[in-house]
């Protein structure tokens, strides 16, 4: 997408039975508003920022959208406090039953936004490699080889059944 000079990623929607989530890469100050209108779009209520700051939160805040910085290494697979605060956000999004959309991103929304989403969808009980192969066909590059690892050791802190919408 296009507009005044500034360039956004084509965001990737994944959604499961109890969750949304738009994984895109990093705003800036400068391209904020127009991330804003995307979040508008697929009626975002949370923002998980999953990298150093690139941008302030305060629009983001001002909207409504409720913001959670969740950071880990770039290239890395998520240490377990950041897994539990990350399905601590999923669990409370999920329990407004409000049809909301968790927006994440890292940098280049390739590596620590999709692992986490990876993540959600084992949560729901897909099989780990199946959960990268279903990301990695709508966001071509996500997951790096050290991140597929952790994904497929990973196991599901709760017992669900997954369906994909």
């Amino acid at each position: 997408m296009h507009s005044l000079g500034f360039h956004i990623n084509p965001p990737t929607f994944i959604e499961t039975a109890k969750a949304r989530f738009l994984i895109v890469d990093a705003p800036s100050n400068n391209n904020l508003p127009f991330y804003i209108k995307e979040f508008e779009r697929w009626q975002v209520t949370d923002v998980v920022r999953c990298c150093e700051a690139t941008y302030s939160m305060d629009k983001l805040k001002e909207k409504g959208i409720k913001t959670h910085d969740i950071v880990f290494s770039d290239g890395a697979s998520p240490p377990d406090s950041i897994i539990q605060a990350w399905l601590k956000v999923i669990d409370d999004c999920c329990d407004q039953k409000n049809n909301g959309c968790i927006a994440i991103h890292c940098v280049a929304g390739l590596g620590r936004a999709p692992v986490l989403v990876a993540i959600a969808l084992v949560e729901e009980g897909m099989p780990p490699l199946d959960a990268v192969a279903y990301i990695r066909e709508r966001r071509r590059g996500a997951i790096n080889k050290q991140q597929l690892k952790f994904i497929e050791a990973y196991r599901p802190r709760s017992k669900k059944q997954c369906i994909i919408s």
